[in-house]
């Protein structure tokens, strides 16, 4: 097959104005709790792209672990590539796709680091390994899988059971001011609803072109 024969017809939805929620936190509560309930496969694995000041971008997926009215969390190793460009360039986007509701959430905003309280909660909620591997990788900085594992080794013995969070390693939050709702439709007349925060941070709403 020519993978440009390769297509999806969308059929299982509409979204519709009169059924989307006040707010972009309870449309993507809604939707979210949907696809839990659908049993899409990692549905908090999401898209975050990030950019240089000159604006060359970078895409990579990264788990969502927290989300309320502030914004939306994700955690990683501050000296990362994405942990730089959000450094120089603190704006991101973030994409969810769950295929088997034929949905996707774009969200766009600024970030800025979660308190030290914060990521000390969830650093310390992590299984031993994961902690330990917060330690062991240099993130996005050249290694051979030796160094790597020696590392592990040498850490996984140094540290013990109750490793503290290495101050390079922590949470951030993107508070977004652009969130899309995007469903799936016939003909690729897809529903693309849209809230957009304003100055005075009151959020409007729109309907997109497919």
């Amino acid at each position: 097959m020519s993978v440009a024969d390769i297509r999806q017809q969308y059929e299982k939805f509409e979204l519709l104005e009169a059924s989307l929620a006040a707010t972009p936190l309870e449309q993507f509560t809604l939707w979210f709790g949907e696809a839990l309930k659908a049993q899409v496969p990692e549905p908090n694995a999401m898209t975050l792209a990030t950019a240089t000041p000159a604006g060359r971008p970078s895409a990579r997926i990264v788990l969502l672990k927290g989300f309320d009215e502030r914004g939306l969390v994700f955690f990683t190793n501050y000296t990362s590539r994405k942990g730089d460009e959000l450094a120089r360039n603190p704006h991101a986007s973030l994409l969810f796709f769950w295929p088997e509701l034929e949905r996707q959430v774009r969200l766009e905003g600024a970030v800025e680091k979660v308190s030290a309280a914060e990521s000390d909660d969830y650093f310390h909620s992590r299984p031993l390994g994961s902690r330990i591997g917060a330690w062991v990788s240099p993130q996005s900085q050249p290694i051979t899988r030796a160094e790597l594992e020696a590392r592990n080794a040498a850490l996984t013995e140094s540290l013990g059971a109750e490793p503290p969070r290495p101050e390079h390693w922590g949470g951030y939050r993107l508070s977004p001011d652009y969130v899309e709702f995007w469903q799936g439709r016939p003909s690729r007349l897809h529903d693309r609803l849209v809230f957009q925060r304003g100055p005075d941070k009151q959020w409007s709403r729109m309907r997109l072109a497919p």
